[in-house]
Order: structure tokens, then C-alpha cells, then sequence
């Protein structure tokens, strides 16, 4: 046998062996439990299984064929409000029944090594691989018929935008959440464009988890400001997550930001409950322990509340990949008030008391479920709503109930993806769908309009 040869042999099996491994450590985790058993105030929860590589399933994008659309509940109708936006993801209804669209998405990641090569490719796949629009539409329904029928271009990249998401009107000032700075701009209701360059109020940690969803207090003295972590589960060391897996609080008249909770992985969609008037949120938790575990969640917070991450999950359930461990920080973390499933990746978040659906959604909270790009099978993809009962929580051993769903085809591919939702003007559910670049509208036939609602007091800038 010549030396070539037996080289070649030798680089053969190292081939096969190495490969064998790399498939043995690679292959998806399969789901062992049903995505519905998965949630609830007391979902059920299986034994984390560690992966070496991340599961990979992504529900490829290809839009909505001519005529398309997604199905709504039994007793409920859905309409386009508006087509051939540019990743449609958050909406924000301003008092006038003006509804304001943040077309965007994340900002170009730093070098060129591998995981920014393979995220750049999953981010492809899902429909999330276009460059932002930096942008916000100003949509108009100004004859009630459901469909806005006037757009204008309020904010562009020139007037500051960079990976824009969360919007709120304060007074005569609109704060707007792009990936590293709280901006607010002068405005009055009515415009439809803004001139103004925006102005800074705080910087925020930029890149990573990069959506940061705002909302007003109702005097308008405090914005709340959502900020994802940088990594998976400190990846990267403590040091480089500093103000973030957090709910920041914001003086906009001192520009003085302070942790109001902390522990959230990556907290998005946040709204106040309309009867208690207390914040909620919901969140996404850590991934790589399996299609089963950890659930996402939707939950109340509070001032202080820690949720955990990244040492724990679900209210003290210990993840044991995060080195040095913190086992004095277990009981002091807080449990989410319900489950929304493993890897549903919640968005869009709104209370019920704002829409006009019917009697069975008079009391509950509305959740975009933007689906799962590492479950097998995929879960979410759909709008929910969630029950509430007594006590401003939602209702004791109710699971969520599909309003808009069919957004993945026959084939397991994403015709759309929802984001951001809120209530127009008549009561009826809008919904951003950021692969289908729609929005959509869901009713309820022959609901009359509701009045439009009071403004916020005016604050000072």
C-alpha cells in the first residue's frame, strides 16, 4: 500500500467519524409534548435537554399567493387594512384613529465570522434577511370602511431612524425606540409628516435582541423601554448584558434611565392591563434545552421583579450551562403569570378592552406569535388571545384561543409572520405581518364603531 494511500484512508475515516458526530450532535430535538400542553398559568415543564447545536427548523418565507390570506376564529372576519409595506413590525393607534407603522429590522451585525454568516442565512430564510426600511407610515381609515386608503411617510432614515420599533405619544412629543437610543421627535396629531431630526433622550445597549418596544405611563412622567439581552444565556459574560434583558425605566424630562425589572431574557410586547393598570409583558425565553423547554411567557411586572435569566427560568428552574451559577439568586426569581408555549417567540401584545369582538373577548389580553425557527414541528405563527378572570389575571386553567392563524401553507412555509397588534379606531384587531408585509385587519361583522378614545394628558418634553 503506497503512503498516499494509506493518507488518504486515514483522512477518509477521520472524515466519517468527525462527520458521524457532527450528525449524532446536530440532529433537531423532536418535540415530546404538545405545544398546548405547554402553556397555561401551570404548563407542564419536561427535563431540559442540553444541545450541542441548536435545533433548525425554519419555516421557510414565501409570502402570500394572490388572494391569500390568514383564517380567523369561528364568528370573526379578517381584511387587509394595508398591503406592500416593507416588514411591517409595530403599530401604535394615535388618538385621532391614525395608525403609525414601523417598517424595520435589525441592524447590520458587526464582522464577518461565522455566527454572523449563519445568522445572516436563518434571518434569510425566516423573511427577516432584508436590509431595514427605517421607516415609519403614517396609515389613515379615514371613511371607516377598514381599509386605509391614505399613507404617508411620518419618520425616514434622515430624520434619525435606525432599526426602529416601539412608538408613544406624549403630549406633543413621539418617542420612538430605535436599537440604541430612545429619540422623540415634535408632533401634533393630524400631521403626516414629520421635518424635525430626532432628538436623543437616552442611549440604549444596540445590536443583539434588537427590538425596543416603548410605552407611556398614563401621566406621561415615565416611558418603559424594552431591551433584550445581547446573547443566548450571557454567552458572552455578564459584563457584556449590562442594561439589558431588562424593562428600563425613563424620565424623559431628566434623561435618567434605571432598571425597573430585570431577568427578562428578551422582553418585547408590553401594555397596561386597562382594569388594575398594572404593566405587562410578554417574553422569549433562552433556547438550545430542547423543543419542550423553557416556555415563553406573558406577565405582569413589577418594580424590582426578577425573572431569572440567565440562571434560571420559569420561576427558579435552574440552567445549569451558565457558569458561575448563582443559586442565591433562585429564590428571589419571580414566576410568570402564564405560559405561551417553547419557542413561539411572542411579539405583539394587547389588552381586549380596546376591541369590540364580541362577548367571548370582552376580558384577556391579544398575543402575536411570531413562530419558532427551532422547534420541531414549529409552534406558534398565529394571534392568541388569553383569557383573564378575577384579580386582573388571566382566568385558572384556560389555554389560549386562536383568532388568526393558517399563516403557515400545506407545506410548512410562512406565508406571513405576526408581529406588532392593536385596536383601530372601530374596535377591530390590527395585526402587523412582517413576511406577508400586511396588515391585517380582524372583525367582527356588524360590531358597531367605538368612540375614540381621550388623549393623553400632555407632558413636558
Amino acid at each position: 500500500m503506497t503512503r498516499l494511500r494509506k493518507i488518504l484512508i486515514v483522512v477518509g475515516g477521520l472524515i466519517l467519524v468527525f462527520g458521524g458526530l457532527f450528525w449524532w450532535f446536530s440532529r433537531p430535538d423532536v418535540a415530546q409534548l404538545d405545544a398546548n400542553a405547554v402553556t397555561g398559568a401551570r404548563p407542564k415543564l419536561s427535563a431540559p435537554r442540553q444541545q450541542t447545536f441548536p435545533t433548525v427548523r425554519i419555516a421557510d418565507a414565501v409570502g402570500w399567493p394572490q388572494g391569500a390570506k390568514p383564517v380567523a376564529a369561528a364568528g370573526l372576519q379578517v381584511n387587509a387594512f394595508a398591503t406592500g409595506l416593507d416588514h411591517p413590525r409595530w403599530l401604535y393607534r394615535l388618538s385621532n384613529g391614525d395608525v403609525l407603522v414601523a417598517e424595520s429590522n435589525s441592524p447590520p451585525r458587526d464582522g464577518g465570522g461565522i455566527t454572523n454568516r449563519v445568522m445572516k442565512w436563518l434571518m434569510g430564510r425566516a423573511g427577516a434577511g432584508v436590509p431595514s426600511a427605517n421607516r415609519i407610515t403614517l396609515l389613515r381609515d379615514a371613511d371607516g370602511d377598514g381599509v386605509a386608503e391614505v399613507r404617508s411617510t411620518l419618520l425616514s432614515a434622515g430624520n434619525g431612524l435606525d432599526s426602529p420599533f416601539g412608538m408613544a405619544l406624549v403630549g406633543e412629543a413621539l418617542y420612538v425606540g430605535n436599537h440604541n437610543a430612545l429619540i422623540r421627535f415634535p408632533f401634533k396629531v393630524g400631521e403626516t409628516k414629520i421635518t424635525a431630526k430626532g432628538e436623543k433622550v437616552v442611549d440604549l445597549p444596540g445590536g443583539g435582541h434588537w427590538t425596543r418596544s416603548v410605552i407611556a405611563s398614563d401621566d406621561g412622567n415615565t416611558l418603559y423601554v424594552g431591551v433584550g439581552s445581547e446573547t443566548n444565556i450571557a454567552d458572552k459574560g455578564i459584563e457584556a448584558e449590562k442594561n439589558r434583558a431588562v424593562i428600563l425605566s425613563v424620565d424623559p424630562k431628566t434623561r435618567r434611565a434605571t432598571i425597573f425589572a430585570s431577568g427578562l431574557r428578551n422582553p418585547v410586547g408590553m401594555a397596561f392591563n386597562p382594569d388594575t393598570k398594572r404593566l405587562w409583558t410578554v417574553v422569549n425565553e433562552r433556547d438550545m434545552l430542547g423543543s419542550d423547554m423553557p416556555p415563553d411567557y406573558l406577565t405582569q411586572v413589577d418594580f424590582g421583579s426578577f425573572y431569572g435569566w440567565p440562571w434560571n427560568y420559569w420561576g427558579g428552574y435552574e440552567d445549569k450551562r451558565v457558569r458561575p451559577g448563582r443559586p442565591d439568586l433562585r429564590e428571589y426569581t419571580a414566576r410568570p403569570d402564564y405560559a405561551l408555549g417553547a419557542h413561539t417567540a411572542p411579539l405583539g401584545l394587547t389588552f381586549a378592552q380596546d376591541l369590540q369582538l364580541g362577548p367571548n373577548y370582552i376580558n384577556g389580553a391579544f398575543v402575536g406569535l411570531h413562530g419558532s425557527w427551532n422547534r420541531v414541528p414549529a409552534s406558534g405563527y398565529k394571534v392568541i388571545y388569553v383569557p383573564f378572570g378575577a384579580h386582573g389575571l388571566p382566568a385558572p386553567g384556560v389555554k389560549p384561543v386562536d383568532v388568526l392563524s393558517g399563516f403557515l401553507n400545506a407545506d410548512g412555509k410562512a406565508m406571513g409572520r405576526p408581529v406588532g397588534v392593536t385596536a383601530d379606531r372601530t374596535g377591530a384587531l390590527l395585526v402587523a405581518d412582517d413576511v406577508g408585509n400586511v396588515i391585517w385587519r380582524v372583525s367582527a361583522p356588524g360590531a358597531a364603531p367605538r368612540p375614540a378614545p381621550t388623549a393623553r394628558p400632555a407632558a413636558a418634553r
